[in-house]
C-alpha cells in the first residue's frame, strides 16, 4: 500500500511516497512537466511493491498533464478538492507551507482515505475543447474591456 502525493506547481511537481504508520518510501524529489521526466516517474511509481495510488490537488490546469500520463499508464490517480487537504491533519502551532510539506500531507491524506478516493476519469476531447473555447473567450472580453476604457 503506497500512497504517492504530488504538489503540482506550475513547470513542476513536488512528489512523496508514504505507506501506513509513517514509513517513507521515498522522502520528496522533484520532477519537472517533461514527457521524458513524467514517464520516469510513472515507470518509478509502478515498480514500487503493492498497490499504489497517487493523490494530487485540482490546481486549475497545472494538474491535467500529470494526471493524464499516470492514469494512461496504468496507475489510480485522484484529483482532490484543495480545501479538503487544506484543513487535513493542522496540529502544528505554526503555519508551514513548502512544496515538500505539502507533497508529504497529500500523501498522508491519500493513505487516511485510501477507501473512498475517487478516481480520475479523463475529460472527452470535445469538453476539453470547449473549456479552451470559453478561457480564450474570457480573455477576449478582458482585453476588449480594456482597450475601450483607455
Amino acid at each position: 500500500m503506497n500512497s504517492v502525493g504530488i504538489d503540482i506547481s506550475k513547470g513542476r511537481s513536488t512528489v512523496a511516497v508514504m505507506r501506513p504508520f509513517g514509513e517513507v518510501v521515498a522522502p520528496p524529489f522533484e520532477v519537472h512537466h517533461t514527457a521524458s521526466e513524467l514517464s520516469e516517474l510513472a515507470k518509478r511509481l509502478k515498480s514500487l511493491d503493492g498497490e499504489t495510488r497517487v493523490v494530487m490537488e485540482a490546481t486549475g490546469n497545472y494538474h491535467a498533464p500529470v494526471a493524464w500520463l499516470l492514469h494512461n499508464a496504468d496507475l489510480y490517480v485522484s484529483i482532490v478538492n484543495a480545501k479538503l487537504v487544506r484543513g487535513y491533519g493542522n496540529n502544528a502551532l505554526r503555519r508551514v507551507k513548502t512544496d515538500r510539506k505539502d507533497a508529504v500531507k497529500l500523501a498522508n491524506y491519500g493513505l487516511d482515505r485510501w477507501l473512498t478516493l475517487p478516481r480520475y476519469a479523463p475529460e472527452e476531447d470535445t469538453r476539453l475543447l470547449l473549456k479552451n473555447c470559453h478561457r480564450q473567450y474570457q480573455q477576449y472580453s478582458k482585453v476588449q474591456t480594456l482597450l475601450k476604457t483607455t
